[in-house]
């Protein structure tokens, strides 16, 4: 090939990555942006939206689009995560084909929507996805499949089965007698009900969470469209307290970072199994308490969250304290002093410190939120429904559902 024939094939190389790498870059876009929400994404079955799709769905993006640029098949170790997500969902008792019936109509969702934001070179690439696409469907339908006949063949499903039946029983508050009596498949009669939320999970984060709680004796699990909710066992007589410090020892490991955890995980104790559906109603309105509020802890309980927990649980509660706040909505400064002064005890020289500015600044924007909401933030017991107006407003833009 001649010089100007090598120079031009390297263009047309570039270009090419240039314009696949745009298209990922709308791909993510599009899996990041998900939204139950949404209307476009109203086509994707439930079965397969739950807590972990996000970073499953990015993970798998990511890897095709690297296949598609070089050819070459992404490791199993690389796929390890997805295949492991998987076999999960099947432990959960999703039928095999749904779980790769799903794999199919995510791709034709992303391949639907991506031509819409696309160039016309992107457009046209697009059109030549066929055999890279087909080929990796194929490779990773077949991990997933050869990893669920090597799980069942270790697995006895009948104690799965017992398992699933257990925990559904006893999280809607009926004894489950009927699937008893097995010794394998022990039913203790008190529990720490625990319900995990997600942050913001890299891929397995979640299916290794579920590795840790599984391997606890005697726990039970069960998956949710927002994340897993567990049973852990207590001994007759045993601390509750005692078993929350133990499961925080051994799930939160790796979970925390500087910006905020990974993911969140509400507790309560159930001292007997009749108090189970009550326990999980806390446990599930902490743990988004959590989500939503940011917290720095992994695992959230309401004895530490009491102010937050009874503005949570009452709807119209959080409507009217959020509108308190509604005179700030256009004095983003007003808003952000107000939450840099109540996250230091209220104390002005530090939130000075923390916005660069003189203390008498601090003063003069407390004094315009008084004028502006009708309640001093120097008053203690103003300050206290200015307080709970802010948790409010946080559980109303973060979606706060229990």
């Amino acid at each position: 090939m001649t010089r100007a024939g090598t120079v031009a094939a390297f263009d047309r190389t570039t270009r090419r990555s240039g314009t696949i790498e745009r298209l990922l870059a709308d791909a993510i876009a599009l899996v990041d942006g998900f939204s139950t929400q949404s209307p476009v994404y109203d086509g994707l079955p439930s079965s397969l939206v739950d807590a972990d799709f996000v970073p499953a769905a990015e993970l798998n993006v990511r890897l095709f689009f690297q296949f598609w640029l070089d050819g070459n098949e992404p490791s199993e170790d690389d796929t390890r995560p997805l295949v492991e997500r998987a076999v999960s969902l099947v432990h959960d008792g999703m039928p095999l084909d749904e779980v790769l019936r799903n794999y199919r109509t995510a791709v034709d969702f992303l391949w639907s929507q991506l031509p819409t934001t696309a160039s016309p070179a992107g457009r046209a690439a697009l059109a030549e996805i066929g055999r890279p696409l087909s080929e990796y469907l194929s490779l990773m339908t077949a991990r997933i499949a050869v990893a669920c006949v090597e799980d069942a063949r270790r697995r006895p499903w009948d104690e799965l089965e017992r398992r699933r039946g257990i925990v559904d029983a006893l999280l809607a508050g009926r004894d489950p007698v009927d699937w008893m009596g097995d010794p394998a498949v022990p039913v203790a009669d008190a529990f720490v009900v625990t319900v995990i939320r997600p942050g913001d999970p890299g891929p397995g984060t979640l299916t290794d969470l579920r590795h840790r709680i599984h391997d606890l004796p005697g726990a039970f699990l069960r998956r949710d469209i927002r994340g897993w909710t567990a049973l852990i066992p207590i001994d007759p007589g045993g601390d509750s307290a005692a078993v929350i410090e133990q499961l925080s020892a051994r799930l939160a490991p790796g979970l925390a970072r500087e910006t905020a955890p990974l993911l969140w995980i509400g507790v309560s104790p159930a001292p007997t199994r009749a108090a189970i559906p009550a326990a999980l109603a806390e446990a599930r309105v902490v743990a988004e308490l959590g989500r939503c509020l940011t917290r720095s802890d992994i695992i959230c309980r309401r004895q530490d969250l009491r102010m937050e927990y009874a503005v949570a649980v009452d709807a119209s509660v959080r409507t009217e304290l959020a509108s308190v706040l509604e005179p700030l909505a256009d004095q983003p400064v007003l808003a952000e002093t107000l939450g840099v002064f109540f996250a230091n005890e209220c104390n002005q020289n530090a939130a000075a410190r923390l916005l660069f500015v003189h203390r008498n600044t601090i003063t003069y924007r407390l004094a315009r939120i008084a004028e502006l909401t009708g309640y001093d933030p120097q008053r203690p017991t103003e300050a206290m429904t200015l307080s709970a107006a802010r948790t409010a407003q946080l559980l109303e833009s973060k979606g706060f559902s229990a």
